[in-house]
Formats: C-alpha cells, structure tokens, sequence
C-alpha cells in the first residue's frame, strides 16, 4: 500500500509496541484532557459547582468517545488484518464504511442528547443547583463531538497502516490549543464554563483539519473514492470488533453515573465532587494501560491474519510485560505525590484531604489489572470478538457496579464503601483475565507447533518456507 505496513511483520515487538503506544495514549490521553483541563480552570476560578457541572457531564463525553473508540478500533482492526492479508479491497471498504458510520452513528447520538439534556443530566446526579451551569457546558461541548471522533477514527486508520506521527502531532495540537483558550477565556475574560467549552470546540476542530489534510495526503496512495456508502456486512463487521473498545469507553460513563447517584443520595454534593477529582486522575493512569493494549492490537491482527502465530505470541507476552511495569512505575509515583498532583484541580483544603483518601484506596492494586485491558483488546485482535465483549464489561458492568450499590446503597458504608469497590473488583477480574490468556496461550501455541511441523516437513523435501 506504500505504508509502513511490513513493520508489523518484521520489526521488533518491543520496538514496535513503544512506537505505536506512544500516539495511541497521546490519542486517549487527549480526548480526558478536554475535560480534566477544563476542570482544572473552572475548579480554581469558579469553584466546587463548577466542578460537580463538568463531572456530571463527563459520562457524556465519555459516550461519545466511545462511539468514536468503536469505530476507530473496529476499523484499524480490519483494516490492519486485511493489510496483513493482503487484501486491499476489504481494506478500502473498511474504511469507507467507517467514515460514514460516523455521520450516522454521532449525528444521531448528538441529537438525542441536545433534545434530552436536562434529563439526562438529572439522570446523571445533577443537583439543582448544578444543572445550569452543566447545561451551559454541554450544549457547546457536544457540538465538537463530530469533529473528535473524525480525528479518531481516521487517526487510528493511518495508524494500522504504519503512520503513527499524524495522531501523535494531532493530539498535540488539541492538547496545546485547548489550555491556550481555556487560560483566556476563563481566567482573562471571565467566560466561566462557557468559556471552557468554547476553548474545547475550537481545539478539537483545529485537531480534525490537521488530521484531514494528512488524510487526504495518503489518499493519493490509498485512491478511496470518498462517498456515504454503508455496506450492511462491512458496518456489522466494523461494529462486533470495536464494540468491546465502545464498551470499555462508555461503562466508565455508566459506572460514574450510578456512583454519582448513590454519592449524591448517601453523602451529597461533596461525594459527587470527589469522585469527579480521583476519577480525573485514575484516567490518566488507565490511560498508559489501554494505549498500549491499543498499540497492541494491530500488531497482533496483523499477524493473526498472516498467520504468523510464534510471533503473535511474543506480542501478546511483551504487551502484558510492559503494560505490567509501566502502571507499576506510575502507581508508585501518583500515590507518592497524590495530594500534590489533587492540589492542581481544587483548593479547598477539607476536599484535597478526602480525594487523597479516596484516590489511594481506588488505586491500591493498580498494577494488576494492566493484564485485563490487554486481553480484551488481544481477543478483539485475533476476532473472537464474543470474548472480548464479555471481558469489557465484566470489571465495571458485572462486577463494580453490583459491589459499589451493595456496599453504599444496602450496607450504607457511605463514600468509604464507592472507593473499596474498585480494587475490589479490580483483583477478581485480574484473575479472570490470567486465566482466559493462558487457556488460548495452549491454542496459539498448538498453531505454533503445527506450523512447525508443516516447515520442517517443507523443509525436509527442499520445499521454499516463508514467512515465520
């Protein structure tokens, strides 16, 4: 295709992993700054409603990531094993279909939240007080959605041909924008959480045009002819593969949601307001994890749809080694400088204290739960998308949100039993996730044992053998 496909096949798998992790957590990292910075600004100008506006809104924005995440993982897992499998026309009709997937799919899911705003926002534990300003935030916020989730989509496709840099420059350029535009509308001209919202549009539109022009560049290779065009099994296909990336995305919204409520019930505002604060940080932390589980995951649909299986094993054991270390190195270093790093979004002395509290107790078994992420995106690369899905909602959906009712809403342990929740559920799906790797780690490696075979039989009648 005249990218920098052959890499996949032939580069180093730790080399590899870092090159393409890099933008895949700058993407993420990006996409939670929108938010966390904008909290950041109207936290220290504004105060603890403004805060508790831009936490309420947040599962929304984390829904409409996640449409994004479906599309852009679905699609460069196609588009990635079709590359490996050298068909070129599969590939051209991924990523047609995933270009007009988006209209539908974002136009239709911005509509209904601007019609059912106020509701959904109650729905999410707006008090009354809170409701104005998250509704002045939302309504503008939404508006960018388009434009992100484009950047995504098409970001992640140049990715799984072998562009990483585009992604990594566009993020960049969302990133530098937005704190530039929030510092003046926000703290010079006095904008409040319309202000934020604003800076968060302009930086996200000016993200997707960076991203457009590089996209159209590469056109020139890939020679798509672009139209709306839906193909029934192509979307559906599309859609199986990255709904477990949606899934991870948009039960973090959900799981928020239900805590929001039970918090604003069984401790008040003040809940609410903490809960928004420590799960600001943990994202940065899930973030390292699900970008290299995301760098992961070409690389091992490549070779799955090559077949070369002794080296789709190498990728799946140095991706959970480095996922393994690197949350270890960050876990150490957030809960060392916790409350320094808590400091940065509010100034209330009383709040610092109890997030600081809160946020250790979330993340006390962090590392381990890097080997979760890196199987659902590792099922989703080699197609057992089925495994996948039920892996991505396990952590949050089957487990911390039945745990986190029965321990605040029935035992009434109040804000101490939200927090325990979380490693709670944390170790019992680490283990599951161990144990479903190593049941399909003895089906790659009977596939390594019959290619084997097959090479040294080829080998032994002066048959050519390629690949590995």
């Amino acid at each position: 295709m005249g990218l920098d496909d052959n890499a996949f096949s032939k580069e180093k798998v730790s080399k590899l992993l870092f090159k393409f992790s890099i933008p895949a957590i700058v993407s993420l990292l990006v996409a939670e700054l929108y938010n966390m910075v904008d909290t950041i600004f109207v936290g220290r100008e504004i105060g603890g409603n403004a805060i508790a506006a831009l936490v309420v809104v947040f599962p929304i924005q984390r829904i409409i990531a996640a449409v994004g995440m479906l599309l852009a993982i679905g699609t460069s897992t196609s588009v990635a094993r079709s590359n490996g499998e050298k068909d070129y026309d599969s590939l051209k009709m991924y990523i047609k279909n995933s270009l007009s997937l988006v209209i539908v799919m974002i136009f239709t899911l911005i509509t209904i939240i601007f019609i059912f705003r106020e509701k959904i926002l109650m729905f999410l534990g707006a008090s009354n007080t809170v409701i104005p300003l998250a509704n002045d935030y939302l309504s503008i916020i939404i508006v960018g959605s388009v434009f992100q989730c484009y950047t995504v989509v098409i970001g992640y496709i140049l990715m799984s041909l072998g562009n990483r840099r585009v992604l990594l420059t566009s993020n960049f350029i969302g990133a530098i924008t937005n704190i530039i535009v929030d510092y003046v509308l926000v703290v010079l001209l006095d904008f409040g959480v319309k202000g934020a919202a604003i800076a968060t549009v302009a930086s996200q539109i000016l993200a997707f045009t960076y991203m457009l022009y590089h996209f159209i560049k590469a056109n020139k290779v890939l020679k798509l002819k672009i139209r709306f065009s839906i193909n029934k099994e192509t979307a559906r296909s599309i859609i199986m593969i990255g709904f477990a990336a949606f899934i991870i995305e948009a039960e973090d919204g959900f799981a928020l949601a239900v805590l929001n409520n039970l918090l604003l019930n069984n401790v008040g505002d003040i809940g609410v307001v903490i809960s928004g604060v420590i799960s600001k940080l943990s994202m940065f932390l899930f973030i390292t994890i699900l970008g290299i589980s995301a760098a992961m995951q070409p690389i091992a649909a490549y070779n799955a749809g090559a077949g070369q299986y002794d080296r789709l094993r190498k990728v799946v054991r140095e991706s959970i080694i480095v996922a393994l270390i690197t949350s270890a190195v960050l876990w150490v270093g957030v809960l060392i400088f916790a409350k320094q790093i808590i400091s940065i979004f509010v100034k209330d002395n009383y709040i610092i204290n109890e997030s600081v509290k809160a946020f250790r107790i979330m993340i006390s078994v962090f590392p381990i739960i890097s080997m979760y992420y890196v199987s659902i995106y590792y099922f989703q690369a080699i197609g057992k998308a089925k495994s996948s899905f039920l892996l991505s909602i396990y952590r949050q959906i089957i487990l911390f949100i039945p745990i986190s009712v029965l321990l605040v809403g029935v035992l009434k342990l109040g804000a101490i039993g939200a927090w325990i929740s979380y490693p709670i559920s944390d170790i019992i799906s680490a283990l599951t996730s161990y144990f479903l790797i190593r049941r399909e780690r003895v089906r790659i490696n009977k596939k390594v044992e019959e290619r084997k075979k097959k090479s040294d039989t080829r080998k032994a009648y002066g048959v050519p053998v390629y690949g590995n």
